[in-house]
């Protein structure tokens, strides 16, 4: 595996009007504030986890 094989990366697709509190804090710690900003994150389990839990409001690819 090399470098790039290990980024993820993440953009918000909907807005955070209307979310849960948590899931705007997510949304936040993965590094996203308006839509469509994106960011590059190490494919680790607890980034797995984030994006898992706000899956809905968030596209990711390898």
């Amino acid at each position: 595996m090399n470098q790039d094989e290990k980024k993820i990366k993440v953009t918000l697709i909907k807005s955070l009007i209307g979310t849960k509190r948590s899931h705007r804090a997510t949304v936040r710690g993965l590094g996203l504030s308006k839509i469509n900003s994106s960011a590059e994150l190490e494919n680790s389990p607890s980034v797995q986890g984030m994006i898992n839990k706000v899956h809905y409001l968030v596209k990711s690819e390898i």
